[in-house]
């Protein structure tokens, strides 16, 4: 989440007017993020008791065919008890409304609100309950209809890396080049074939789980979800949950608390815990990557701080040597 594009109080306002959610008493710019503008609206109310929602507006690395899967996803989801926020549809029934400009049309969605907070250092207690709620999410999502390509899979990867180009990815950090050409190649000739698929969340770090105590209240930020290797996406969420942010140092319990929670739900196959090592890899490659860009490409008024690639890419290194943590 982030803010890119400034939208003024009288057309905030006439973009609410869209959904019948009552008339609009505040909206914040939400600063988290890389890929989309947000803010948070406080509106009257369709009944004037009061309610809270996002608006999220799709700025880049969103093709807008893809949003009725994301925000269908999101309903259907919900309506199989996943903390999940609904997508309010507009007066017309849309999932999504078109604000147009100088460079083309932009697609805004309005969507549910959840209680809760972001946990920045989290406990075992916490990764096991959001192990298992991925695990329903894996679970409630079979029945899903529609299919979405990964975007951010391998190619995506090799893209962004000849997009950077060596001399830019050293400019962020020698060890980052040095990482991304002995390690990108390998990785890709090795990506496992053969293994269970079904939807997947693909990004499910700290800052996109809700959570009071330790129970989930929401999984939120489903604009990556695609369908993909199901183990894939216990990996991502490993490779952002089980080392400490500030240190980098690889947090068992963590680890061992997370894989829990999801087997308590659904049980890992021998293949894919087989494939777990280097899975992990390809998504501490995928973030190093797409980080990578950011750092490089984003706008200098952008009311967002590019996220550090460096951190995944060392996460790569550590899963590379020790491919034990999953056994």
């Amino acid at each position: 989440m982030a803010v890119y594009t400034h939208l003024g109080a009288e057309e905030m306002a006439a973009l609410i007017a869209r959904f019948d959610v009552g008339t609009l008493v505040s909206a914040k710019g939400i600063a988290e993020g890389v890929s989309n503008s947000n803010w948070l609206l406080e509106t009257t109310g369709a009944d004037g008791s009061g309610a809270r929602f996002i608006l999220t507006m799709y700025e880049f690395r969103i093709d807008l065919a893809d949003l009725p899967y994301f925000l269908s996803l999101l309903d259907h989801l919900a309506a199989r008890g996943c903390p999940v926020p609904r997508t309010i549809h507009d007066r017309d029934g849309a999932l999504y409304v078109n604000r147009p400009g100088p460079q083309g049309d932009k697609a805004l969605a309005l969507i549910e609100y959840l209680p809760g907070v972001s946990v920045s250092a989290p406990t075992a207690d916490q990764a096991r309950a959001v192990g298992a709620e991925l695990a329903r999410l894996h679970l409630a999502a079979t029945d899903f209809p529609a299919t979405r390509a990964n975007g951010m899979g391998v190619a995506e990867w090799q893209r962004l890396a000849e997009a950077c180009g060596a001399e830019g990815l050293a400019r962020i950090d020698p060890e980052l080049a040095a990482i991304v050409a002995a390690d990108l190649p390998r990785i890709a000739a090795a990506w496992p074939e053969g293994l269970p698929t079904g939807v997947i969340h693909a990004d499910l770090f700290p800052d996109n789980v809700l959570m009071l105590g330790d129970r989930v209240t929401g999984l939120i930020d489903f604009y990556f979800a695609c369908n993909d290797i199901t183990a894939y996406d216990l990996a991502v969420t490993h490779v952002a949950w089980c080392f400490d942010d500030r240190s980098g140092a690889f947090r068992p319990d963590v680890s061992q608390a997370l894989i829990e929670g999801y087997e308590s739900v659904r049980p890992l196959s021998a293949a894919e815990r087989a494939a777990l090592p280097l899975l992990a890899q390809g998504a501490a490659m995928r973030f190093a990557m797409s980080r990578a860009w950011d750092w490089l490409n984003t706008p200098a008024d952008a009311l967002v701080t590019p996220k550090d690639p460096m951190g995944p890419a060392r996460r790569l290194g550590f899963y590379a040597a020790k491919p034990g943590v999953f056994a």
